[in-house]
Order: C-alpha cells, then structure tokens, then sequence
C-alpha cells in the first residue's frame, strides 16, 4: 500500500485515470535499466525517479567533464571527475528515496548485455554509437524487453520503442540494419543543442513509464522525429524486415 507520503508526492500521477493508485504501485516495483547517463540518460534518470519507477539500472562507463554540464543537468561543476552513475546515484538519492540505483560502470557490449538487463521491466538506450544500440537490441528482444531507443543529432532527434519479437513489429536493427556502414559521430565532433538532450530524454522516460503503465496509443512499431530548427515533428511508420534477425526469435 502508498503511504501517507507517497501519497503526497504522487499525487499528481495518481489523480490521473489512465496511472491512479494501482499504476503508481506498479511503477514502485518498476525495474527500468538505462544504458548511458549523459545528454539523454541524465534528464531521462530525473524523471523516472521523480515518477517512482522503484529500481533503476544505470550502464555507463564514463565520468563527469566540463563539456557535458551544458546538457547535462543531473550534474554540477562539484562533480566533474566523478563516476557518471555514482553523480546520478547520489542524484537520484536527494531526489526520491523510494528509488534504488544499481550502477555499472562498464560498457555493456553483446557479451555481458543480457547480464547487466536480467530482470529489467524496460531499458531506456541514449548510447552514442550503434555497436552498443545493436547489442542492446539484440539482448533486448532475446529477453522480450520493451526498448525505448532515442538518439540526438545538432537540431534533431528520433525517439523509437521496440518490441521485436512480436510478430508485427520491428526490432531496432529493422530500422538501421544490421551494419548501418557509416561513421559514429559524436555530438563532440558535430555539437548538439542542449535543451534538445533534455527533451529527447524526457520522452524516452515517458515511453518507459507508458510501458510500466499503458496509456494512451501504443508507439511500438513508429518513430518519432524532431526537428528543432525547424520546430517541425513528425511520425512514421517502421515496417518490420523479413530478413532481420529478429524475425527468428
């Protein structure tokens, strides 16, 4: 049962028809993993702790620089030289102590993805280079996770939720291939707005809590584009490929 605290804190969720009392309880037992705590991660950490989700898996192997404080607003200048997921764990303690943290700073690669994701109800993948989001895709639909994938560029970004292994639906290596043949490119080599890191992330924890607690469409199968230049959004639809992986699992 919510106590009277709980109660309190959430109550902005739980006076919402489509999450109430029953819907905020299965965000408490939530396990959702994140893979990076950077430009998308750390907004996306912020608000799946301020929702509840009880249990957050953080994956990253880098720490705290100068040069992510313009978008990275889980941090602060105190910080730089820290672990990234001891900064978000320390982060995530002020914010909500109902929230677990279990961080990992390593880099999750095919070989330890299906470890580091064992029981996650819901990955969240803002990585920055498409060896790990492949990895993370493929572990994602061997295991039947939900995938939240969003990716930034300097005025654009593209936000996806993955299911892969039904029948109808596309796995993230449906959209990219299995060898997408092009250059990672970082937003240190390009740059990148940094208000845009903020909303990417922020949809990307609505996606994952729209997994904990289904509302509204059902986004699996589309992909959202923004264009910040421009102000201009628009959905398409992701087929499934019939010569993907993923049709066998």
């Amino acid at each position: 049962m919510l106590s009277d605290a709980q109660f309190d804190r959430y109550a902005r969720h739980i006076i919402l028809k489509e999450i109430g009392g029953a819907g905020q309880m299965r965000l408490l037992d939530a396990h959702v993993a994140l893979i990076g705590a950077g430009g998308i991660g750390a907004p996306a950490i912020q608000y799946l702790a301020a929702a509840g989700v009880g249990h957050l898996t953080l994956i990253d192997d880098d720490a705290v620089a100068l040069s992510n404080l313009q978008r990275q607003v889980l941090y602060g200048t105190d910080q730089v030289g820290t672990l990234k997921v001891e900064a978000a764990r320390a982060a995530v303690a002020r914010l909500n102590p109902d929230v677990r943290v279990t961080g990992w700073a390593e880099r999750i690669t095919s070989v330890n993805a299906a470890a580091l994701l064992d029981s996650a109800d819901v990955v969240v993948d803002g990585s920055d280079n498409f060896a790990t989001r492949l990895a993370v895709s493929d572990a994602c639909t061997q295991a039947r996770i939900p995938l939240v994938s969003a990716a930034v560029g300097q005025f654009d970004g593209q936000l996806g939720v993955f299911r892969g292994w039904e029948a109808d639906r596309p796995c993230y290596r449906c959209l990219v291939g299995s060898d997408p043949d092009r250059p990672d490119v970082s937003c240190a080599d390009q740059g990148v707005l940094g208000a845009l890191t903020g909303m990417l992330g922020s949809l990307a924890a609505i996606e994952a809590i729209r997994a904990i607690v289904p509302f509204g469409a059902d986004p699996a199968g589309t992909l959202l584009l923004a264009d910040l230049l421009d102000l201009r959004f628009r959905t398409i639809a992701l087929p499934k490929d019939p010569g993907c992986r993923c049709g066998a699992g």
